[in-house]
């Protein structure tokens, strides 16, 4: 049998569909919704692509330590992009949640993201 547990936190933004912010399964593998850039209190960062991803990465540290988790147990991440314009930026915005030993990671441009943002990013880590 299944032990899976749904996890959420304040520190991060609310689950805006069905969906739980992260769920976790034997408490050894987390699985992190994908997180854009909203704020905990659910308003959305107006901003060019650095000012979303920062907020987006923001989002993930605060889910991960409310997982008792860091960016060292994150395994893989999917990064979806409105345009593969942004790829750059993002990029280095995201190699600062990753100094060392990066997740394995896969980057697509997509047709369009909630709320029209510019990027979202979601997680696996294992611990």
């Amino acid at each position: 049998m299944t032990t899976r547990q749904v996890h959420a936190t304040d520190q991060a933004p609310a689950a805006i569909g069905p969906y739980s912010q992260a769920i976790s399964s034997h408490g050894k593998m987390y699985f992190l919704s994908g997180q854009i850039p909203l704020r905990p209190d659910g308003t959305l960062v107006e901003g060019d692509i650095r000012a979303q991803t920062e907020q987006v990465v923001a989002n993930i540290r605060a889910m991960l330590k409310a997982l008792d988790l860091t960016p060292g147990h994150v395994v893989k991440t999917t990064i979806f992009l409105s345009t593969m314009d942004h790829f750059g930026a993002v990029n280095e915005i995201y190699g600062h949640l990753f100094p060392t030993d990066p997740p394995a990671r896969s980057t697509v441009a997509v047709a369009g993201l909630p709320r029209g943002v510019d990027v979202e990013i979601e997680c696996i880590a294992m611990k």
